[in-house]
């Protein structure tokens, strides 16, 4: 897989801009992707140092609309520490005010 497949997109979300002060980003990344192939996509696309990698599987939550029932689509997550002093721009360029 390569690196623009691993990583699909960054999350933005109030949790997630409190984690990137402490060097901590979040992303949606490809359900088959591992640990090691995310620590290397996010080193290959950012030019950063990648300390750990935790990921967690998404479900989706069941969804309703008058009798259809169904549920949105299940995703993987992983939140990469990055080495102390070390940035990612996309995350800089976005502030919640």
């Amino acid at each position: 897989m390569d690196a623009t497949q691993v990583i699909i997109r960054p999350i933005v979300s109030e949790k997630s801009f409190v984690l990137a002060e402490a060097g901590r980003y979040t992303f949606r990344v490809h359900p088959d992707a591992h640990k090691t192939q995310i620590r290397q996509a996010v080193e290959e696309l950012f030019d950063v140092g990648v300390v750990k990698v935790h990921t967690a599987n998404v479900r989706g939550k069941p969804k309703r609309r008058g009798f259809s029932v169904g549920t949105r689509r299940s995703w993987k997550k992983a939140i990469v520490t990055v080495r102390e002093g070390e940035r990612i721009p996309i995350f800089q360029s976005l502030e919640l005010t």
